[in-house]
């Protein structure tokens, strides 16, 4: 019976696994992963965004459904054969035969389309617009090695939930992990990774000594507490922000807005969460307000990251052309850093590859639009910083509101921190004898005239305006909806520039303003207007002082004091309409959009308010798909040097597929659910990792399959970054200085690198320690950038940059063998390696374990000695030539100490010095 039972079971398995083979597990074609790359490859170019040819689009699913020019539909689901994209492309008609002018598609992708087709022709959301669900985590544990009790193979090298995920990408690629680098290469790899510092030889020494367990996660705590920490990571922020110290374009003018740098700086070091971080920088103007109506300062500062945007002062240039030229670049940059897309494309059309169509851009321009700046040359809005004297003032002139109407104290406070809102004269309206001077100022001559178009002066009482004039008895009037009306308002113009403060009686609704000049006594001479407001009377008119508390007033927004350029919203009448750009041309509107989000994204909350604080707390949602996972893999690309999704700034349809992705969306929601955000625990998590500790080092099976390290079989071998090539030699030799915060500096650099011909501008070298600082200090001109920096890849900053393209070229090394920076720090390596060591060879060995921890190989050393020999034999023939190499330092000079420099020079060129091992 017992056999009978055997035979029984044994055909039903046979026929169970031959139905289940059969039927149960027929390869379901995936979109995204097989349809989607042969579109985009082969279709979309002539039927996407960009161009429809036969009305025909696959970018949109309801597009490849409906019947093209034709009259036949392209994909009809569940009948290839039925479907007229299939017929095209298999047709031998060459004029019908698609795609079109090329070569016919190969077979295997042909059948991937028919089978698609067949099975229904399933439309998926592209991965990364998905919303992110925590992966769970691969495990090690299993029947054969006792769930975890016995150790084989390398069950026991991962050391968090990372090494999980990196390990089972290994054993599918039929790799192993590598050892552990050793100490003295670990510390100085994380050392450079966090802080962007070498260790020094105390550090390196400790950790080395250190045995206890928990030796390795005591550096971290250590690194992630240090200042340049924040230092570190700020300057991979300025290229995100393109940060710089002038204004961009032909003039390139010097731009005041370091405070934001510094900002950033001291967000990093605070572990400030990144949500809060994001929103104050898109939003900080918008955010609540304290007991005077405004929004805290360091609020304001951050929202210098879309100030840094490029201004044109250019003669002859439209000022709209170039406002709506920033806004354009700050919907891109927000794309960009917070959203990894090619959102740029959309200006002009439909996404090319990915289903966002053309209005979704306007509709997110919405957002930034109505944001106070409009190209003028002085930047306004600005956030201005008062000291001494003004600064009393202005407590004295917001005390006295305080007193009488407490209700006014915002909006008084406001023009005094922002001078908004308020008329630029470039929006005057061209009258006789008078027009736009020098790019900057509204200009009129004797019984010259302007018009001030659609003001508001509905409980208006006072017009503020800066206005100066080098004519004697000039007069200004101002006329009510018509050049002869009634006059509101009579200016005498003052000789230098000034702020004036005239009463207007009260005056309801919205009317044209008419402005006219009489200057008899010098008809010639031009009146300079800045710009002019319209506002409410300062109150407690009827009180002794009132007087001298309005020129109080006056005084302060007269004064010149230091300021900063600041995002600030235009509100009521100086809010603006967005229309969409037909083709992208700023010049042809098309309809009226409303601020709104891509519909390929999750939808604004309703309670979220449609304005740029709502769109920055939209970006930091939960439910936003891209943010954390494009933040997560800037951070990785950081530190491996290679992306988890190599294209950082693309994670559309034509960007690199993730080499991990579970690790990524474990990494990204770990971020916002349990790390809350904190930019440091994530690091700690990544840096803490087995997969992070590897050793760099490579062998024939890596190098054959996996040449680019992209499934992590070994740990990172990255060149530094410009600043850390430039930090790392002032930091090893001694130079450094730790001095924080701060205006930007001047270091040395090559002479003739600056030609400024409109302000006369020079690179002034910075004296005392401020020559020595951090290279995120230094001063940054778009049009001509600090040139070592930019020889080892630094962007020019004119535009966002979310990922150094890393060059290796001779001009590198000719920076590091000749530039001032590095010839200095050669001098005062080599003064140390002097009292290190009694012979050359001794000397050497302590210069190259300075700069890598490591002992050289004898055969570098045998290198470095003959250059040293041949140095130190020319300097002793030429004992003249002495004085030209040892120019910095105050040692005793000799040909030996020259000589020494020379090799000096040399150790600070070596290909592992400049890379993190």
């Amino acid at each position: 019976m017992k056999k009978w039972h055997f035979i029984g079971l044994g055909v039903i398995v046979v026929l169970v696994s031959s139905f289940t083979w059969s039927g149960l597990f027929v390869h379901k074609v995936d979109y995204n992963e097989e349809v989607k790359p042969i579109l985009n490859k082969h279709c979309m170019g002539c039927h996407g965004g960009v161009k429809q040819a036969g009305e025909v689009s696959f970018l949109f699913e309801h597009e490849m459904l409906e019947p093209g020019k034709s009259g036949k539909i392209p994909v009809v689901r569940g009948d290839a054969h039925g479907s007229e994209m299939i017929r095209r492309i298999l047709s031998d008609d060459p004029d019908e035969r698609m795609p079109k002018g090329a070569d016919r598609l190969a077979e295997d992708d042909i059948n991937t389309l028919k089978k698609w087709i067949d099975q229904g022709a399933a439309w998926e959301t592209h991965w990364s617009y998905k919303r992110v669900e925590k992966p769970e985590v691969p495990s090690e544990k299993n029947l054969w090695n006792l769930f975890g009790l016995v150790k084989t193979g390398d069950s026991d090298w991962p050391k968090n939930e990372i090494d999980q995920f990196v390990l089972q990408k290994l054993k599918k690629e039929k790799l192993s992990p590598s050892p552990e680098a050793d100490k003295a290469t670990l510390i100085r790899r994380v050392s450079l990774d966090l802080t962007g510092l070498p260790p020094t030889e105390k550090e390196v020494a400790d950790f080395v000594s250190d045995k206890s367990p928990e030796a390795y996660e005591k550096v971290i705590d250590r690194l992630l507490k240090s200042p340049g920490y924040g230092e570190r990571w700020t300057s991979m922020w300025m290229d995100l922000a393109r940060y710089a110290d002038t204004k961009g374009y032909e003039s390139d003018g010097g731009r005041n807005i370091w405070r934001y740098r510094d900002y950033v700086v001291k967000s990093f070091n605070a572990d400030k969460p990144f949500d809060k971080f994001t929103i104050e920088q898109l939003a900080g103007d918008l955010l609540p307000q304290g007991k005077d109506g405004m929004p805290a300062e360091e609020n304001m500062i951050a929202t210098g990251f879309h100030r840094n945007t490029m201004i044109n002062n250019e003669g002859g240039t439209d000022d709209e052309e170039f406002r709506i030229a920033a806004q354009i670049d700050r919907v891109n940059t927000t794309w960009e850093v917070w959203q990894g897309t090619t959102f740029a494309c959309i200006q002009c059309h439909s996404h090319p590859y990915d289903p966002i169509p053309h209005d979704d851009y306007y509709k997110y321009m919405a957002f930034f639009n109505n944001s106070r700046d409009e190209d003028v040359w002085d930047e306004w809005p600005k956030l201005r910083f008062y000291k001494g004297d003004d600064s009393a003032r202005v407590e004295k002139v917001k005390a006295w509101i305080n007193r009488y109407d407490p209700k006014e104290t915002s909006k008084f406070t406001q023009f005094m921190r922002v001078m908004e809102p308020k008329i630029n004269s470039h929006s005057f309206v061209k009258g006789a004898e008078s027009t736009v001077l020098l790019i900057s100022y509204y200009g009129v001559k004797d019984k010259g005239n302007a018009k001030i178009p659609h003001v508001d002066l509905t409980g208006a009482g006072n017009l503020v305006m800066n206005i100066s004039t080098k004519a004697e008895n000039a007069v200004m009037s101002f006329h009510l909806d018509k050049l002869d009306g009634p006059v509101i308002s009579i200016v005498k113009v003052p000789a230098r520039d000034t702020v004036l403060v005239a009463p207007i009686p009260p005056i309801s609704g919205q009317h044209d303003i008419y402005l006219s000049l009489k200057s008899p006594k010098n008809p010639t001479e031009w009146v300079r207007i800045t710009w002019l407001a319209f506002q409410n009377a300062l109150p407690g008119a009827s009180q002794p002082d009132y007087d001298k508390i309005v020129q109080d007033y006056a005084t302060v927004l007269t004064r010149s004091t230091e300021s900063m350029p600041i995002v600030w919203e235009g509100k009521g009448d100086f809010a603006r309409k967005t229309n969409v750009f037909v083709r992208g041309n700023w010049m042809v509107k098309g309809k009226e959009v409303k601020p709104d989000v891509p519909q390929l994204l999750a939808p604004m909350p309703r309670d979220y308010p449609k304005n740029r604080l709502g769109l920055a707390k939209w970006m930091v949602s939960r439910d936003n798909a891209l943010t954390s996972r494009v933040i997560v893999n800037r951070y990785w690309e950081q530190l491996f040097g290679r992306g988890i999704v190599e294209t950082v700034e693309d994670f559309g349809s034509q960007g690199s597929e993730p080499s991990h992705p579970e690790l990524l969306d474990w990494l990204a929601v770990k971020f916002m659910e349990e790390d809350h955000w904190s930019v440091k625990k994530l690091l700690k998590t990544i840096v803490m990792s087995a997969t992070y500790r590897q050793s760099s080092k490579s062998d024939h099976t890596r190098q054959e399959k996996d040449p680019y390290n992209r499934f992590i079989s070994r740990g990172p071998r990255v060149r530094l970054s410009a600043e850390q090539v430039r930090d790392q030699a002032m930091a090893a030799c001694g130079l450094l200085s730790k001095k924080m915060y701060g205006p930007s500096v001047m270091p040395p650099q090559p002479e003739g690198i600056w030609l400024s011909p409109y302000s006369g501008e020079s690179w002034k070298v910075s004296e005392g320690e401020d020559r020595y600082r951090r290279a995120v200090y230094t001063y940054w001109k778009r049009t001509a950038p600090y040139p070592s920096m930019t020889t080892f890849d630094a962007p020019s900053r004119e535009f966002c940059q979310s990922r150094r393209i890393l060059t290796n070229t001779p001009l590198q090394a000719l920076v590091t063998l000749n530039d001032p920076v590095y010839l200095e720090a050669a001098e005062k390596l080599a003064t140390t390696m002097q009292k290190r060591g009694k012979t050359p060879e001794q000397q050497l060995r302590e210069g190259y374990r300075l700069l890598t921890f490591q002992p050289i190989e004898d055969k570098s050393l045998k290198v470095l000695v003959k250059i040293y020999g041949d140095a130190l034999k020319t300097y002793r023939a030429k004992p003249s030539e002495v004085d030209s190499i040892l120019v910095y330092g105050k040692e005793k000079k000799s040909p030996e100490l020259a000589a020494l420099t020379v090799s000096a020079n040399v150790l600070l060129n070596l290909d592992n010095v400049v890379t993190k091992e």
